[in-house]
Order: C-alpha cells, then sequence, then structure tokens
C-alpha cells in the first residue's frame, strides 16, 4: 500500500452540473458496497446516485476498471441507455492517492465505483481510507460471486469491510431472486472452467437463482428429499 502514486487514466473527470453550492456536511462518510447478480440495475443506480449529488451542486467521481472496454474505455453504461465518462483505474492503482489527487483540483463530494469485483483487496482498503481520512463516501457497485459461484476478491473484501451492505434485486428466469451468474459457451452450455475474469455481456452470461444455477452448472437437480439427481446439460 505504500506505492507512490500515479495518474489515473485518462485524469480526473469530475461530473458537475451548475448550482448553488452544498452546505457542508455534518455526518461521517461511509463505503458502501452495492451486489448482485447481472442485470440487476448496478450502472443505471450508480449513474442516477452521481446525478443525485451533481443536481444539488456537488462533484462526484466515477472511477471504472480500465478492463471493462464493452462500451468504450472511461465509460460507464447502463442497459437502459444512460452513461457518463469515468475516470479508468489499472489493478495496480493506489486508489486513496488517486482521489486524494483529484480533491487538490476540486472539492469532492462523492466517488462512485463501477465494476467494483475487479477490486483488489489493497484498493478496497484505500476506499476505505478516502471515506475514514477524507470524509468523502464512496459507493461501490458489483457481482458478488464468478460464474464458478465464487467471490471475486473485490466483492469478498467489501462484504467484509464495507459499513453499509445493498442488495440490488435481479430476476431469474424462473420469477425468483437471482443471485448467480452462469457463463455460457457458444453452444449455451455452462461453462465450468476458466479465468475468472472474462468480459462479457448477455451473450456469455445469465443470472439465475442458485436452485437453477446448480441444475445448469453441476448438471443435477435436487430431489423431494434433499439430495441431488442427475439432469441433462441444458
Amino acid at each position: 500500500m505504500g506505492r507512490p502514486p500515479r495518474e489515473l487514466r485518462p485524469g480526473c473527470h469530475f461530473a458537475r452540473l451548475a448550482g448553488p453550492r452544498p452546505a457542508q456536511s455534518t455526518t461521517m462518510a461511509k463505503l458502501y458496497f452495492y451486489y448482485s447478480s447481472m442485470n440487476a440495475g448496478k450502472s443505471t443506480s450508480l449513474l442516477q446516485s452521481s446525478y443525485n449529488y451533481r443536481e444539488r451542486g456537488m462533484n462526484t467521481l466515477i472511477l471504472a476498471p480500465e478492463l471493462d472496454d464493452r462500451y468504450g474505455a472511461g465509460r460507464v453504461k447502463s442497459r437502459i441507455g444512460l452513461e457518463a465518462v469515468a475516470t479508468t483505474f489499472a489493478r495496480s492503482d493506489d486508489l486513496f492517492q488517486a482521489v486524494s489527487a483529484c480533491c487538490a483540483e476540486a472539492p469532492l463530494h462523492c466517488v462512485l465505483v463501477d465494476e467494483a469485483q475487479f477490486l483488489t483487496k489493497d484498493q478496497v482498503f484505500q476506499l476505505g481510507q478516502v471515506t475514514d481520512l477524507l470524509d468523502i463516501p464512496v459507493l461501490a457497485y458489483g457481482l458478488r460471486t464468478d460464474f464458478q459461484g465464487e467471490p471475486f476478491e473485490g466483492s469478498k473484501y467489501l462484504l467484509a469491510w464495507a459499513d453499509n451492505l445493498k442488495e440490488l434485486k435481479a430476476i431469474c428466469h424462473c420469477g425468483s431472486k437471482a443471485t448467480m451468474v452462469i457463463r455460457l459457451d457458444a453452444n449455451g452450455n455452462a461453462v465450468t472452467e476458466g479465468s475468472q475474469i472474462e468480459i462479457g455481456g448477455n451473450d456469455r452470461y445469465v443470472s439465475m437463482c442458485r436452485r437453477h444455477f446448480k441444475e445448469r452448472y453441476y448438471h443435477q437437480g435436487v430431489r423431494a428429499d434433499g439430495g441431488l439427481r442427475k439432469t441433462e446439460n441444458a
């Protein structure tokens, strides 16, 4: 955590709207983690939160991992068409030093992180320092688990260290809450091996409830007595 600060790419992109100067906050900043499976509206919620701050004359900083370039480098875009410019970061970047540098340019009132599952353990710690030492709230949005049902590094430590945890709801094809994500191959079969990080959208990933995740991933269903039965590979 002691590496020298490095400027984030492509720089500090503050989001502002014209308006009155905000009143000084008297509350303590917190680190929030909004988690879900895919297609729960995480990016939409992030962009709406940023707009709410800006509407009140406050500056926000949107951070996005540089490896997620689905919509072009340095852009956060939701499925319903909302989008905004973001400051990209690499896994080696010190986010506390980067946010501190942005604060030197202009007052900063909120930091928002898209695809927060790609954060490292050190970066989650650094975001905690942003709230504790700089008194700036941090809103992180990301997946809880990967296509194998395992936690991402960033999600694991956000779940452990965030002040507030908020689940955003996605829906399985059966109508139940979707808490898991399946990765599909070219034939539509569940992928069970491979790199944890593989960028993709609805063509590669499907959100499911735990029951249907088990049926697709393990090719097993659940018997009435709670045991597992073999099913066809869907």
